[in-house]
């Protein structure tokens, strides 16, 4: 169709009306959309932890006596929350580990904010009932995993102790609740543990490796090799008068002392000087007990005795690594 002149015209003046139409006004601003707004000066806010605002994780140990001297079947949190600066209970700024004591004829429920629950049994026998009817039946030096949300039953045949680790605070932090579990719930039976460490310490030249150990991983963790997708865990040993050389990584480790003649120890600094770690502080260990050590900071194992040493560290290091910021070194 062609246009005539009174057409563009029309056109042209349907135009200027919609350029004239009165501008919208822009709203009040509300207040509160303001309110919470900082701004720092760089230099002075991009590292917050060397500047003292951030707290920094506290080498600490937690003796065998807290779950030795408990009564009744009751759960014994690991609490540095206050020296952490977080909400708690917390163990680390990710993790909480805590001592469970289950008496014969009582039962624990749990179904904790977390997406990984870990236990090691440390004495006795029992099991622990599943929301969903599964039965995990447990014994000494067993070590078992919980995905997110599954409520749990936990009894014992005898007065047991379990070394509990979840990742609640973590999600606390984010302000989240799990919405599917990531694996399935995983039993490691202390024989295969075992069996499989002997076989690493049969191995040619297996004492001159960094660690003896084994390290715990479960099905779906195929990008990590780590027991849940945020949960790290090791069992291993310190062979008797061995030293295992300093390392160090970005992922806080919640210890756990299996078994310790006297003589064992760990020595924790931030310089290496020769490959010895400078003005160290030391941590001794006691069989039962545990204890933090930062990231970060060089450590390395020490076994004076004439007797092996065994240990579970346990730590955010699936995390860690699904982040690619683990950044393990060895001296």
């Amino acid at each position: 169709m062609t246009q005539t002149h009174d057409d563009l015209d029309r056109a042209a003046s349907s135009d200027s009306s919609l350029a004239a139409t009165e501008p919208v006004e822009a709203p009040a601003l509300d207040p509160s959309l303001t309110a919470a707004a900082r701004l720092h000066e760089y230099s002075r806010a991009a590292n917050p932890i060397g500047a003292g605002i951030t707290p920094p994780v506290p080498i600490r140990q937690f003796s065998a006596s807290l779950h030795r001297n408990a009564t009744g079947t009751a759960v014994v949190d690991l609490d540095v929350s206050g020296e952490l600066g977080v909400a708690g209970p917390a163990t680390s700024p990710a993790l909480l580990a805590a001592f469970v004591r289950l008496t014969p004829g009582d039962r624990l429920d749990t179904q904790p904010v977390a997406t990984s629950e870990l236990y090691y049994v440390l004495t006795g026998s029992g099991r622990s009932t599943t929301g969903d009817g599964l039965v995990i039946p447990w014994g000494r030096g067993d070590v078992f995993v919980l995905p997110a949300g599954l409520a749990a039953s936990h009894d014992s045949t005898d007065e047991a102790t379990l070394y509990r680790v979840t990742d609640e605070p973590l999600l606390r932090h984010l302000g989240v609740a799990p919405t599917e579990r990531r694996f399935e719930p995983t039993l490691f039976r202390a024989q295969d543990l075992q069996d499989e460490l002997a076989r690493i310490e049969a191995t040619l030249h297996a004492r001159d490796r960094s660690r003896l150990s084994v390290l715990l991983s479960t099905a779906d963790q195929t990008r990590t090799l780590t027991i849940t997708h945020v949960l790290w865990a090791m069992y291993g040993t310190v062979p008797a008068g061995a030293v295992q050389k300093p390392h160090r990584h970005q992922s806080v480790a919640l210890d756990l002392i299996i078994s310790a003649p006297n003589g064992c120890y760990t020595l924790v600094g931030r310089r290496l000087v020769d490959g010895e770690i400078v003005d160290p502080v030391r941590v001794e260990w006691e069989a039962g007990g545990a204890f933090i050590t930062p990231p970060g900071l060089w450590h390395a194992h020490h076994n004076e005795s004439g007797e092996p040493a065994f240990l579970l560290p346990v730590q955010d290091a699936g995390l860690q690594t699904h982040l690619v910021a683990l950044d393990i070194r060895f001296s």
